[in-house]
């Protein structure tokens, strides 16, 4: 039997200070080439990439730069200041432009999709916010197999049990000096009658 193979390693992300580094010579490199150089940047997107649009991009600024260089081309003047020149340089440097903000977004939008490890992050299990604005969740989400997963539902933290407070018992001190009082009241009663009999006597 044969299988399809051993799949390609994913590919790993840069640290982050060669990133920085490599953004900052390629993001530089169509101005200070005046745009001669801004094909190097669509191309640098394309090689990391790998996409057909990142190509063709490429493809548009090689594309603008031809166009550049026939109006150019035309201009007689040493300085471009005839109207071909001036509508080369100018579509020279909005392709410089251009290419240079390309780079960027495209640049950090491929890293910043890439997990330290170099898999992207597939859309069904990046972080949402919350449960689904409290709608209980029955029917599963469609994984990239075409099987439907089934939501599990996370357990219902019940709320610990406070233990009612204790009844407090009859007011023991108020009985106590109730009883007291009368102890007291009956041995006054006593020796008052003591006294009088004593008296009497």
């Amino acid at each position: 039997m044969h299988g399809h193979g051993y799949a390609p390693p994913p590919p790993k992300r840069p640290p982050t200070g060669l990133l920085v580094v490599l953004r900052v010579i390629f993001g530089a490199l169509p101005l200070l080439s005046i745009g001669f150089l801004a094909w190097g940047s669509t191309l640098r997107v394309a090689l990391v990439t790998r996409r057909a649009v990142d190509w063709w991009i490429f493809l548009g600024s090689l594309l603008a730069m031809g166009i550049s260089f026939a109006y150019l081309s035309t201009d007689h003047t040493d300085d471009f200041s005839s109207p071909n020149g001036n509508v080369g340089m100018i579509i020279l440097l909005l392709n410089a432009a251009a290419c240079t903000g390309y780079f960027l977004f495209a640049d950090i939008r491929h890293y910043n999709r890439l997990t330290p490890a170099g898999y992207p992050v597939p859309l069904h299990q990046a972080p949402h916010p919350g449960p689904h604005y409290g709608y209980p969740q029955t029917a599963g989400t469609a994984s990239p197999y075409g099987t439907p997963v089934p939501h599990q539902q996370a357990p219902v933290a019940q709320p610990p049990v406070v233990p009612p407070p204790p009844q407090r018992p009859a007011p023991v001190r108020i009985d106590q000096v109730r009883a007291e009082l009368d102890e007291l009241s009956d041995y006054l009663r006593k020796r008052d009658g003591r006294t009088d009999g004593g008296d009497g006597r």
